[in-house]
């Protein structure tokens, strides 16, 4: 046993990835084994709780047990601490709970110049009142369950020897083929449209590794950074999952969903970018002086 325990403490990082990626892919395929893969977006919607719920057993179970692995019960009230530290300010939470928003209103107002079909889902679903309730309880579920893995465990672990922007880049990519399985695998079926279905697995893959997820993950390490709170990033990811289903155009497929993906990304690469650039030159002006 001692044996088996020594390359986890050994490599507490890897270790945690692994197993978090073991236990979503494995649930999913389980699911898929199942109920199969949803062919229609109103199959996806109906299974999409318990698609979710399975796949976020990922992060939370891997968060606790190598949180007790690694740290033991010092490690539980350090997590414990960090969930409770929630005083850092109005402006924070603002900007936590306000920037998915703007970035997705910002993109859908500008390609539904270019086509209805990008109109926000909770707008044209036949139910947009219960799509935005699933949207709402998915994120608040989404954001616990996944940070008490990504910002518990892993990132704190990773600073301890990389940068925040190392980290928040390194993880933002990993995050992103972490979500392959259960945003894009399961669900081909339903948005791959005219695309031949390997292709589309194939650039809705690179989507995830190098678009939204990415820069928004390096502005969750910057926040973090200057807050500590666990909280925060609780709330910044219920943002962000709250928005990408409550606003997911429901009748895109194909291409489209690439325009609308890659228009998103965008934006938020921008955002991290400038924030990136303006930080670099604070810290520029605070060492000359």
């Amino acid at each position: 046993m001692w044996r088996t325990m020594n390359p986890i403490k050994k490599y507490p990082v890897l270790s945690y990835f692994l197993l978090t990626f073991v236990i979503s892919w494995g649930g999913i395929l389980v699911l898929i084994a199942i109920n199969g893969m949803p062919e229609t977006v109103a199959e996806a919607q109906a299974q999409l709780p318990q698609a979710i719920a399975t796949f976020l057993l990922g992060p939370f179970v891997s968060g606790l047990v190598m949180t007790g692995l690694t740290d033991g019960m010092e490690g539980y009230r350090d997590l414990w601490s960090r969930m409770r530290k929630w005083r850092v300010g109005l402006a924070w939470y603002a900007a936590a709970l306000f920037l998915a928003p703007v970035v997705f209103a910002f993109s859908h107002f500008v390609l539904s110049l270019y086509s209805p079909v990008y109109r926000p889902g909770f707008m044209t679903a036949p139910d947009g009142g219960g799509l935005v309730f699933m949207a709402v309880m998915s994120g608040i579920i989404v954001g616990i369950m996944e940070e008490t893995g990504w910002f518990g465990f892993a990132i704190p672990k990773m600073r301890q020897r990389y940068s925040p922007l190392r980290v928040g880049l390194a993880v933002g990519v990993i995050w992103g083929a972490w979500h392959i399985m259960a945003n894009d695998i399961w669900a081909i079926k339903t948005y791959a449209g005219e695309i031949p279905t390997v292709q589309y697995a194939i650039l809705s893959g690179l989507g995830f590794l190098i678009g939204q997820l990415p820069p928004f993950r390096i502005l969750m390490v910057w926040a973090y950074e200057r807050t500590g709170s666990l909280v925060l990033m609780m709330v910044m990811h219920f943002s962000l999952t709250a928005c990408s289903i409550a606003c997911a155009p429901t009748e895109m497929t194909g291409w489209e969903v690439f325009i609308y993906s890659l228009a998103v990304a965008a934006v938020f690469w921008v955002i991290a970018l400038a924030v990136i650039m303006a930080d670099h030159k604070i810290r520029r002006i605070n060492n000359e002086h």
